[in-house]
């Protein structure tokens, strides 16, 4: 990556919330299933939101040829990428200390459509194993007919921040003994039971990486 310019640079205010280190980044990216782009289009501000993965320091986006927003970036555009993850809800004994545990990424980079086959490819099963790990092996994979159908765009990170909030209430000492409870309420992205689609082949085994799911 380059070095950090003041689009990334951290907040004077709240230097210890952000993460300088490369495996926070890839971590939160690595857990996070969507993410928002940002990008200028004829001089107006534009934010989609859409799945991704990461393979190395590259982020990949998959959406339809004839989608407006990826045939403008398949110019090559400069966007900014972003993907939060909530930790939990921060309840404060006053409105003004309630807060959020989250952690975060803004990457930003020029986008690029990717044409080689191979690696072309590397983003449909990196993709795949990045929403469900397990999935690629098992599911009929893309005919050329379906890749012909479907872009996937580049983005190199050339810079990205990384900030997080990991703690407690902060409260005025006046506010302490107020009657209101007070805490974190974690939050966690938990899959729940798997519904068949009773349309295809009965008496399926529901595969262990369905069964076993989980982010992060």
């Amino acid at each position: 990556m380059k070095v950090k310019t003041s689009r990334t640079q951290g907040s004077r205010y709240y230097p210890k919330r952000y993460d300088a280190n490369p495996a926070s980044r890839d971590a939160i990216l690595d857990e996070g299933l969507v993410c928002h782009v940002a990008f200028n289009l004829e001089g107006q501000p534009f934010m989609i939101p859409t799945a991704y993965c990461r393979v190395e320091n590259t982020l990949y986006l998959h959406g339809s040829v004839g989608s407006h927003f990826f045939m403008q970036m398949a110019k090559g555009i400069p966007v900014c990428v972003s993907v939060t993850l909530i930790d939990g809800l921060v309840l404060a004994r006053s409105v003004f200390h309630h807060s959020m545990n989250y952690r975060s990424v803004v990457a930003f980079g020029k986008t690029r459509e990717v044409t080689d086959p191979t690696e072309r490819w590397l983003a449909a099963e990196r993709f795949s194993e990045h929403i469900v790990p397990g999935r690629w092996d098992d599911a009929r994979q893309p005919d050329p007919g379906e890749m012909k159908k479907t872009m996937f765009i580049a983005v190199e990170i050339e810079e990205a921040s990384v900030k997080f909030r990991a703690h407690g209430v902060v409260d005025d000492e006046e506010d302490m003994n107020l009657d209101v409870w007070a805490g974190v309420l974690p939050m966690k992205l938990v899959p729940q039971a798997p519904h068949a689609d009773e349309t295809g082949k009965p008496g399926l085994q529901l595969p262990e990486y369905i069964q076993h799911y989980s982010r992060g």
